[in-house]
């Protein structure tokens, strides 16, 4: 370690070479002396032989490492004291590095720990699903859930995996103090938990034992559900609850970040080529979604190949589960699970790369106007012997200063900004929620690698730039780069080019987010969700599958909760507007036809269309005669009428929907009259037309859990506890699911993903806005600067202040006109990618483009008027002394 002790003892590292050299010299002379040669002559001669004794001493420095080290270290002083010297051109470069380090910072935070690495489990990234694709579908993806014998076919079949889980989604109602709760179930293959690896946190995985027939019924339990429900009581391993009338032994409790499915609890699933084994206790075909560990070496399009000949070979067997023309498509864990978010992550991680190239821009137009002011001190220290390597390196010691100090801001400001990213990603709807998405240490090195590429953005055109031409010719100048011709003036002009340029694709693309959430904000849905409370209810197995228990459950339950204060009107439902719903084909007698038709399918009590807001058009609408006794009436929608009637009136005709024949207690071969028509509204989404739509009474059939929907007079989650005290008081093993109000729905399924998209897209584009702001003005105000002298002779010879001025505003807006019309191709080109992230505008929307236009032009305006009203203000024989 001998080179740190001659990096920080240099005096004695002096002392030991001054010694060391005067022995050499000494010694030489004693030779010559002993030669015969007189002490003064023996001296001369020994010196000239020698060369000099600092000259040797610098020739062993520089062969020195350490040297070389000291001198970055005395650059790295002298760069430290030079940016406090001019604090105002530190703070702002720092100021814009930080934002396009921290913002760059924060989406890397989230797409490599959301997207490219957001499991805790082993070998997350070899974990793939399979998908069959219907080829005359648009789109990707399609069926991903297989009958058990499918599932046991694809395992035992394949050739590329090393193992396979399967995972079926269900409710369990649990017993719960007065009452039931609904818990989000998943019933796991035993191999599930040793394939993904992850240990429990108390207790142990569900076996293979467990999954025998006739094995007591066990489960493991979430560690947030854990916490919630017995706060975090260790003890409760091995306590027996009830879970669908069940006694059920509780075996373990996962860890935080394990949240397999999302759900409350695992069960044990068993796998059974028997038929009757495969169903789920309502009797119905039980279907497992698939997950499978590649073997090493296998990619997904081969997965996929193999695959496609196993899914070939078992559309003969399966036929009725596999469209005519079809193909497998593979899809990795983390990517499946992301879905349509990934799209939005690319698009901001693309925006924040623009962000950060306008911080480097804006801070190297800063260095380039420093380095102009700065042209006599270089060709000094050239006159004095530094190369122009050495001063390359200066120059670029104090952009790494400038970058190290925007990194250091840029984390702190990425701390606080993923926490407000991260609340603003819709739940459910963006991340899995297994995603730990924190500055660790990933996030921190690809800080440092950014800083490191700022310093080469940011530092080595100005310095390249400042080292150029004849260094020593600048000594004749004043110091401010008057004889520069103002300096590398259209490098400095690009520079902000390619800021506005930037910016202005930015603020298309917030632009066209904001135009398109007004519009999906807007939307006319046909029906007033305000103050309306939806509540599903769930039921015990078995309990009401029949017309008739259906019928006396809901008269009850419907007859409480329209008693409660204020309820305004209360009405049964089979799914939530304007989302979930049945959908069947349909036959309409005497109307021939190629096509499939088909018709989304309420079944509703009479108060549906009070609660909703709902009128006739045509007929009537439901009564509660027609409830009560079950009739195979019908209520349509326009679209329906318009479309399978044509210009005949509907009312009186009979339809039938073929949905009913295969469903188990469903009325067969039944023909329902129309005896009204309501008008349109969204239900299928936000973003589509309505679809034909038929209303039914839902005494008709006892098949699956209803909801219910209450319009209150008050705030509607305010009744929730009132309505489930009501719903109990009927049958207390009855559980409310999804309770929430209709505008809740609607915000968490149409409006939260595309306000996350204006949220984060909005904020980079202002922060990009100001960037040029800034960029601007200082680059505008170092040009007045340097041209002090000039404006001051122009004043002297008569000049007006207007015409100074408007001098100055010129040159800035040319360059934000140049910049603006650059942008517009770009935008024009780019605004294409985000198509899939906007609804109800163009790409090129021209409102939107105009808007831009005005509000970058006013922004650039705004930066320049400073500098150019200082400048008119000169006073002339002050700015003729100015050096």
């Amino acid at each position: 370690m001998n080179w740190l002790t001659r990096l920080f003892r240099k005096k004695q590292t002096e002392k030991h070479l001054d010694a060391e050299l005067r022995d050499h010299l000494d010694r030489q002379i004693a030779d010559y002396v002993a030669e015969g040669i007189s002490p003064e002559e023996a001296r001369r001669r020994a010196k000239l032989e020698f060369g000099g004794l600092e000259r040797v001493k610098e020739e062993v420095r520089d062969a020195r490492w350490e040297t070389h080290l000291d001198n970055l270290l005395r650059d790295f002083r002298y760069a430290l004291r030079s940016l406090r010297k001019d604090r105002g051109f530190a703070l702002i470069a720092i100021f814009a590095l930080a934002l396009g380090i921290g913002a760059s910072t924060i989406i890397f935070s989230i797409v490599y720990n959301g997207l490219l690495n957001p499991f805790p489990y082993k070998n997350a990234n070899g974990i793939s699903i399979f998908q069959i694709h219907d080829l005359d579908q648009a789109g990707v993806g399609g069926r991903g859930a297989f009958s058990v014998q499918e599932f046991l076919d694809y395992r035992e079949q394949n050739h590329v995996f090393e193992d396979m889980v399967g995972t079926s989604y269900s409710r369990v109602l649990y017993a719960y103090r007065e009452g039931a709760m609904q818990l989000t179930a998943a019933k796991v293959t035993p191999n599930t938990f040793e394939f993904l690896g992850v240990m429990p946190f108390l207790g142990r995985w569900i076996t293979t034992e467990d999954a025998r027939s006739g094995a007591p019924p066990v489960f493991l339990m979430n560690y947030k559900f854990w916490k919630e429900q017995f706060n975090g009581d260790p003890n409760v391993i091995g306590v027996t609850i009830v879970l669908n009338n069940q006694p059920t032994t509780l075996v373990g409790i996962m860890p935080p970040r394990f949240q397999y499915f999302g759900v409350d609890i695992w069960l044990p699933l068993t796998l059974s080529r028997m038929s009757a084994g495969n169903n789920d206790p309502s009797g119905q075909q039980q279907y497992v979604v698939a997950e499978e560990r590649r073997k090493p070496g296998v990619s997904l399009e081969a997965a996929a190949a193999d695959l496609d000949v196993i899914a070939h070979r078992l559309s003969k067997v399966y036929p009725k589960d596999y469209p005519k023309r079809f193909n497998v498509w593979t899809d990795t864990l983390a990517s499946d699970v992301v879905g349509d978010f990934k799209s939005t992550l690319y698009i901001l991680l693309s925006a924040v790369g623009m962000l950060l190239l306008i911080a480097c821009s804006n801070v190297a137009n800063l260095l380039l106007a420093r380095a102009t002011t700065r042209e006599k001190e270089i060709g000094i220290r050239a006159s004095l012997g530094a190369s122009r390597g050495r001063l390359i390196r200066q120059l670029l010691v104090e952009s790494f200063v400038l970058a190290t100090a925007g990194c250091v801001a840029g984390c702190i400001f990425a701390y606080g900004g993923l926490k407000w990213v991260m609340a603003a990603i819709p739940p459910n709807n963006g991340l899995p929620s297994e995603a730990s998405v924190t500055l660790n240490l990933p996030a921190l090195l690809f800080a440092v690698a950014i800083t490191m590429l700022t310093t080469v953005l940011c530092g080595l055109a100005p310095a390249l730039h400042a080292v150029h031409g004849q260094l020593q010719t600048r000594l004749a100048g004043s110091g401010k780069g008057v004889n520069t011709n103002f300096g590398h003036g259209t490098l400095r002009s690009g520079l902000v080019i390619v800021e506005v340029a930037l910016s202005l694709v930015l603020l298309v693309g917030a632009g066209l987010m904001m135009r398109s959430f007004l519009v999906i904000t807007h939307v006319d849905l046909g029906f007033n969700p305000q103050n309306v409370l939806v509540a599903e209810l769930s039921t015990p197995r078995g309990s009401y599958d029949t017309p008739q228990k259906v019928k006396l459950l809901y008269e009850q339950v419907l007859q409480r909760v329209a008693a409660l204060p204020g309820v305004l009107a209360v009405s049964e439902s089979f799914g939530v507007p304007p989302y979930d719903f049945a959908e069947s084909d349909v036959t309409v007698p005497g109307k021939p036809h190629s096509e499939a038709w088909r018709s989304a399918l309420e079944l509703c009590s009479a108060g549906y269309f009070e609660t909703l807001g709902f009128q006739a058009t045509r007929g009537r609408l439901l009564s509660e005669t027609d409830i009560d006794s079950a009739r195979h009436v019908a209520v349509i929608n326009q679209t329906l009428a318009r479309k399978y009637f044509g210009n005949d009136d509907p009312i009186g005709h009979t339809i039938k929907f073929n949905f009913f024949d295969e469903l188990p207690g469903g009325p067969k071969d039944t023909y329902f009259e129309i005896v009204g028509v309501v008008g349109d509204f969204k239900n299928a989404g936000l973003q589509d037309a309505p679809m034909p739509e038929a209303f039914l009474p839902y005494t008709i059939t006892g098949v699956r859990d209803r909801a219910i929907l209450v319009r209150t007079s008050t705030t509607p989650l305010s009744m929730v506890k009132s309505i489930t005290q009501e719903v109990w008081a009927v049958d207390h093993n009855i559980a409310l699911g999804h309770t929430g109000s209709l505008e809740s729905f609607l915000y968490r399924f149409s409006y939260a993903r595309p306000e996350f998209g204006l949220k984060t897209m909005g904020a980079f584009a202002g922060i990009g806005l100001v960037l040029v702001v800034i960029g601007v003005f200082s680059v505008t105000a170092y040009t007045v600067s340097l041209r002090t002298h000039e404006i001051g002779i122009r004043l002297a010879l008569g000049a007006q202040q207007s015409s100074i001025w408007t001098m100055i505003l010129r040159k800035g807006m040319h360059l934000m006109a140049a910049g603006v019309l650059i942008g517009l191709l770009a935008s024009y080109y780019l605004s294409r990618f985000i198509a899939s992230q906007i609804w109800g505008v163009s790409p090129t929307d021209s409102l939107t483009f105009v808007a831009v236009i005005i509000v970058i032009m006013a922004a650039g305006l705004a930066a320049c008027l400073a500098p150019a009203v200082r400048a008119a203000r000169v006073d002339p024989l002050v700015a003729l002394r100015y050096e």
